[in-house]
């Protein structure tokens, strides 16, 4: 199951207005967020879209696919899968607390740069 999905943006807060707006209807609210940085919307089934303000300092891959594990040892086991099929390493398999306090993941980018992460986080 998907997680979440992340895009940059280049105006975090001018996005923001735009995306309140157009998931009013789908009664899609902000879960969480820090001003200047990201904010995560809360889209169901304990999914999350959100947006990140583009600081110029990093690519913009396109898309952030984070896929939902079931254990560290899966997170791990993708990401010595991703690198042996020719993957790029961008976040080698650990503990993320500045997400949250059990947050653990790896990030690969795929043959075409996009940033693919595999998690789980016992919060849940």
């Amino acid at each position: 199951m998907i997680d979440h999905v992340s895009i940059k943006v280049s105006n975090l807060e001018e996005s923001r207005a735009f995306y309140e707006k157009i998931f009013a209807p789908l009664g899609y609210k902000i879960s969480f967020g820090r001003e200047g940085e990201m904010w995560a919307f809360d889209i169901g089934n304990r999914s999350l879209f959100e947006i990140l303000q583009h600081n110029g300092n990093d690519p913009i891959t396109g898309v952030h696919v984070a896929f939902r594990a079931e254990s560290q040892e899966q997170v791990r086991a993708f990401h010595d899968a991703a690198i042996s099929y020719g993957a790029t390493d961008n976040g080698k398999p650990g503990l993320r607390p500045n997400y949250t306090p059990n947050y653990y993941a790896s990030f690969i980018l795929d043959p075409d740069g996009h940033n693919i992460e595999a998690m789980v986080d016992k919060q849940y």
